[in-house]
């Protein structure tokens, strides 16, 4: 009976190494209101992948546009693979396809021909062996709307520190 409860535990071990957030875009939910999420593949060159294994992204300032019928990733900083030359290395600010459904991308567009919405990149993580990236269809906020954020934040932040304490 212990061997199957070490084998539970490697495997619930292997799965969270499988499942693991790789960048994130911490900003992006500051500055927009998130209203829906799409996990997206992204089409990558050998070296970009090592280099996000390695935790060399960053979605700071990344966005998404929608181009011929494509969803397009702009402005994500990869950073060149340390130990590959500089002929076999890739751009580190190229423009990367990402891949996803046609109905997805037409629902997407809908929503991004309302006034205000943007597509942001949320994450970067993998999901098996694979690379995924989370976009979200945000709206922007506004500076009184981040104050009142905020606020809501600090005043869970007390109340969960007080219930600690009591």
């Amino acid at each position: 009976m212990a061997k199957g409860g070490v084998k539970k535990a490697a495997a619930a071990a292997a799965r969270a190494a499988a499942n693991r957030l790789m960048a994130d875009n911490r900003q992006a939910r500051h500055q927009y209101e998130i209203l829906e999420t799409l996990e997206t593949g992204i089409e990558l060159v050998g070296t970009e992948v090592k280099s996000i294994r390695n935790g060399k992204a960053n979605l700071r300032d990344g966005f998404c546009l929608i181009r011929n019928g494509e969803l397009q990733l702009h402005n994500v900083h990869i950073s060149p693979h340390s130990h590959a030359s500089a002929y076999f290395n890739h751009d580190p600010l190229r423009t990367r396809k990402l891949l996803a459904h046609r109905r997805e991308i037409d629902k997407l567009r809908g929503q991004l021909e309302k006034k205000g919405l943007a597509l942001i990149p949320l994450n970067i993580h993998l999901k098996g062996s694979w690379i995924k990236l989370t976009v979200g269809v945000g709206k922007g906020r506004k500076l009184h709307d981040k104050r009142a954020a905020d606020k809501e934040k600090q005043t869970k932040k007390d109340v969960r520190s007080a219930l600690k304490n009591f």
